[in-house]
């Protein structure tokens, strides 16, 4: 090898200190990170708590201008986020490279791998949406608003599906896959801190040690804990309304249903105080155990509704929502709905609410769950890393939908349920299901099985955003002792979640989140270029015999 061919690339950056206190209270921590992502976040529970009119309103404004303004950059955003995922998975050269050094590998088992990749991502969402989502779009989706076919009707299940699984497949997985690859490829191979700002250094180098480093490390804890609020929101209004269902009082549910202030407050101090528990305990033993557990459960869950619920009706939708799924997915990626008319309103309006919703949730959520998945995965793939992380999560979120969702259908179809499930609120309709599928004796079984399964899925999710949250403050630092700082965090998510909640429902949640999402949605975009550079680069050293990782590099240091 000619000393030029060597210089034809330069070996990756191997180095990318961050400022932390070495004493006190933030032993361990970059404060220029961690004292404005609390003083923001306090100051949104402020507001939300003492101006909830001026909140409310100003959130409101935002978020329409927000959300009109950049819909088509979501779209393309996400549809983006996916295509550079399975271009370096599909990439032979790309696809063999190991997040981590050349002979590593994976800390956890593949069981144990997905379960944590199921519980920490969606676990939650699922149990409200695995009905929710397919009963609404059996009731309103695109082809009803053209009027091509009627609502509640045999012909409205096939597109129900259609969206369903736009929704909850490859948009959401590889958004989260893309966030954890440009972090976990640089953080293991090249010795980075695990932290958002190592996935922008193939772009910028050593200029994220300063302002603009921290500036990204903030604007990911802020979206984090928005992200997270939503899915908590959303859980705690189901663990609710199955108490409420385990008739444990009146005073849970207000007269509209909604869920009461005292039983936010009382869900909240439960559900928090465990995860907090939890995340001092780590990765490798509480929220381990949990996702185990979590996995066990929604598998018994499942297969009730395979036995007694409408299972081979499942499995056709499952089969038939792959294929529609697969053959549409390109251009329902692509699709921007235009307004001028009456119908074209009410498709902007639909794809308002449903997908760029769910496209700024999954961005908002993505720097928990990617930081999460990378903590998980080092040691694999590039290959074998974002097909597991995109293609089984997606798999388990299609047959949740068929399974639970299309009982849910049929028993509407059939007439068994009267209306009861597709009138009743999102948090309620798989307790509706349940109710109208079983008799009383063992739906109550039911329902407790289903709350336990929402709290430990709340758990698992909570836990593992506080230390994600704990690691980006904490310089990549991922076992340090940080009990104060947890306890900070957990507070800080329980009052985001109840202020909201008790002040303006799961909506004003929805909103906040929307809005904190936008700012990394420009992170993830760059991280999609800084990944593709820093593979692209990779192979390129390869080729010309310079080291790719840490060890390598201080290898052919050694022997110059």
């Amino acid at each position: 090898m000619q000393p030029q061919d060597d210089a034809a690339v330069a070996p990756p950056l191997v180095e990318l200190p961050i400022n932390t206190h070495d004493r006190g209270f933030y032993d361990g921590f970059s404060r220029a990170v961690t004292i404005p992502s609390k003083v923001i976040v306090s100051l949104i529970i402020m507001w939300a708590i003492f101006f909830p009119v001026s909140a409310s309103e100003t959130l409101s404004a935002a978020n329409s201008t927000i959300i009109s303004s950049f819909a088509g950059w979501y779209v393309y955003l996400v549809a983006a986020l996916m295509a550079v995922c399975f271009l370096l998975a599909l990439w032979p050269q790309a696809g063999s490279l190991r997040i981590g050094q050349q002979d590593e590998r994976p800390e956890f088992g593949r069981f144990s791998w997905f379960a944590m990749l199921f519980g920490a991502g969606i676990g939650i969402g699922m149990l409200t949406y695995s009905v929710g989502e397919p009963m609404a779009h059996f009731a309103n989706n695109p082809d009803i608003i053209r009027g091509t076919i009627e609502p509640l009707s045999a012909e409205a299940v096939r597109p129900a599906y259609i969206y369903t699984f736009l929704h909850w497949g490859f948009a959401a997985w590889g958004s989260y896959a893309l966030v954890g690859l440009a972090i976990g490829y640089v953080a293991y191979r090249r010795n980075l801190p695990l932290t958002i700002r190592s996935a922008l250094a193939p772009l910028f180098g050593l200029r994220l040690t300063g302002i603009w480093g921290h500036l990204i490390d903030i604007v990911a804890v802020v979206a984090t804990i928005l992200g997270v609020a939503v899915t908590m929101g959303l859980g705690v209004e189901q663990f609710v309304a199955g108490l409420a269902r385990l008739e444990l009082g009146d005073w849970l549910l207000d007269a509209d249903g909604s869920s009461s202030a005292a039983a936010v407050i009382v869900a909240l101090l439960v559900l928090v105080g465990a995860s907090t528990i939890s995340a001092l305990s780590g990765v490798g033993r509480g929220i381990k155990w949990l996702s185990n557990l979590n996995m066990g459960l929604s598998f018994a869950l499942l297969v009730l509704f395979a036995i007694a619920g409408s299972g081979l009706l499942g499995l056709e939708l499952l089969a038939v929502g792959l294929w529609d799924y697969l053959r549409t997915i390109v251009p329902n990626s692509l699709t921007m709905f235009s307004g001028g008319s009456e119908t074209g309103d009410a498709l902007v309006q639909w794809q308002l609410d449903w997908s760029v919703f769910y496209w700024a949730w999954w961005i908002a959520f993505a720097p928990f769950v990617g930081m999460f998945i990378a903590r998980i995965s080092r040691g694999r793939t590039v290959r074998e890393y974002v097909l597991g992380v995109i293609l089984v999560p997606s798999l388990m979120c299609f047959v949740w939908m068929t399974l639970v969702g299309g009982t849910a259908i049929d028993l509407e179809l059939s007439g068994a349920a009267a209306g009861s499930i597709v009138e009743a609120g999102i948090s309620d309709q798989l307790f509706a299901t349940l109710s109208v599928l079983l008799s009383d004796g063992v739906a109550n079984v039911v329902f407790g099985l289903v709350v336990i399964l929402l709290m430990t899925y709340l758990v698992t999710s909570t836990d593992s955003a506080i230390l994600i949250v704990n690691t980006i403050n904490g310089a990549g630092e991922t076992e340090g002792q940080r009990r104060r700082h947890i306890l900070f965090w957990g507070a800080a998510l329980a009052l985001v979640v109840g202020s909201m909640l008790i002040l303006g429902g799961i909506d004003a949640i929805r909103i906040t989140m929307i809005i904190g999402a936008l700012p990394f949605s420009f992170v993830v975009a760059l991280m999609a270029i800084s990944i593709v550079k820093a593979v692209v680069f990779d192979i390129r050293r390869k080729r010309h015999g310079v080291p790719t990782t840490a060890d390598g590099c201080a290898e052919w240091e050694s022997a110059k």
